[in-house]
């Protein structure tokens, strides 16, 4: 089951309400920061080697069965941003409606009511992982992906990018995706202690702002 579990899992289509989120693209689209496959690349490449490397770290940490409690505790302390923890506990509770409806699992029972308003959502995927009988390795790559996945599909959306060049930022992104994902499963191995805490403060403040707007597109 583990190669189509995961396939499910990183699948777009997987209802964990992933697809309302640009990962900040929408605010970096705004400040220029993003105006072509280019820049949507640059912007891609600093998200993966920061936030996606802490969020696979976590993943990957629930997915060998670190505790939930202290990885939860963790990702608020990796999440200054008073706006992201709220959209990964919202992201999050997302991910455990569809998770326990298609992989029923004692851990995610005991996830959910120990967080009844949403764990940090690469918490709650770490645990999915596990239920769907996937490793570490498997939940950190769908956190990887996600990381560059959410900000580019939503670029095709903002600037009207050529889809192909978007999906081409992906693949050369593949290789990065992989030492990411390399770095943060050796470092869950080590346990909650010594998981990443690579920051970007400019997603960080960015998100904030984004938060304040009375129109925009995307939810963050």
């Amino acid at each position: 089951m583990t190669r189509s579990a995961l396939l499910v899992l990183a699948d777009g289509r997987f209802p964990a309400g992933g697809h309302a989120h640009s990962g900040g693209a929408e605010a970096a689209v705004r400040a220029g920061r993003i105006k072509d496959a280019a820049g949507l690349e640059s912007f891609c490449r600093g998200r993966l080697h920061t936030t996606g490397l802490t969020t696979a770290a976590l993943a990957a940490g629930a997915a060998y069965g670190l505790d939930p409690l202290e990885l939860d505790a963790a990702a608020d302390a990796r999440t200054p941003s008073p706006a992201l923890r709220a959209t990964a506990r919202r992201l999050g509770r997302q991910l455990m409606r569809a998770a326990r409806a298609t992989w029923p699992s004692p851990a995610l029972d005991a996830l959910a009511a120990a967080f009844p308003r949403g764990a940090h959502q690469p918490v709650v995927l770490g645990t999915t992982a596990l239920a769907a009988g996937l490793g570490p390795e498997d939940a950190a790559h769908c956190v990887a992906y996600e990381t560059v996945g959410g900000p580019t599909t939503a670029a095709v959306r903002l600037l009207g990018l050529d889809p192909y060049q978007a999906t081409a930022v992906l693949a050369r992104l593949g290789p990065e995706m992989d030492e990411v994902v390399e770095r943060a499963t050796a470092a869950a191995r080590e346990g909650v202690d010594a998981l990443p805490a690579a920051s970007a403060p400019l997603l960080d403040l960015t998100a904030e702002q984004h938060a304040a707007w009375p129109v925009r597109l995307f939810a963050s």
